[in-house]
């Protein structure tokens, strides 16, 4: 992980989906969530954004915006979004830009066999743009809950 809680969050511009560019800057005065993750439309992946889309609302209520970040690319982010109804930007960082610098591209195993991918990581940037909080053990299923615990406890 290159961050710490209270750095500046490192600022960054993304394509989305869509193919709108998307920047940190574009958010300044908002509370953020960054959810890194590894691959669309895998089971955790699944779970986590669906987890993240039902609670959107309760989330937009305390003022916190969402930001999906992944390796994969804009048609493949697009599908994911359509097909599960996203309400939040997904950008494609295909070129691992944004991963890296938040450091959280690394190693994985699947059935024992490692490879590397985007660690699934959400980063909480407060209002003023500083790293908040950050969930490197994500519980998919209940991910915004844990959200909801961190920025109740900062403020």
């Amino acid at each position: 992980m290159n961050i710490k809680i209270r750095d500046k969050a490192p600022e960054f511009t993304g394509t989305a989906e869509n193919g709108e560019k998307i920047s940190l800057a574009d958010f300044k005065g908002k509370k953020v969530v960054l959810f890194f993750y590894p691959k669309d439309m895998t089971l955790n992946c699944t779970i986590e954004a669906c987890n993240l889309r039902d609670k959107h609302f309760e989330l937009r209520e305390k003022g916190i915006e969402i930001i999906g970040i992944s390796a994969g690319n804009e048609q493949r982010l697009e599908e994911f979004k359509d097909m599960y109804d996203l309400p939040f930007p997904l950008i494609a960082d295909t070129d691992k830009t944004i991963i890296n610098t938040y450091g959280v591209w690394g190693s994985k195993r699947l059935i024992g066999i490692p490879f590397k991918a985007s660690q699934r990581t959400t980063v909480l940037i407060d209002e003023l743009g500083r790293v908040e909080a950050i969930i490197e053990k994500v519980r998919s299923g209940s991910h915004t809950q844990q959200i909801l615990e961190l920025t109740n406890k900062y403020q």
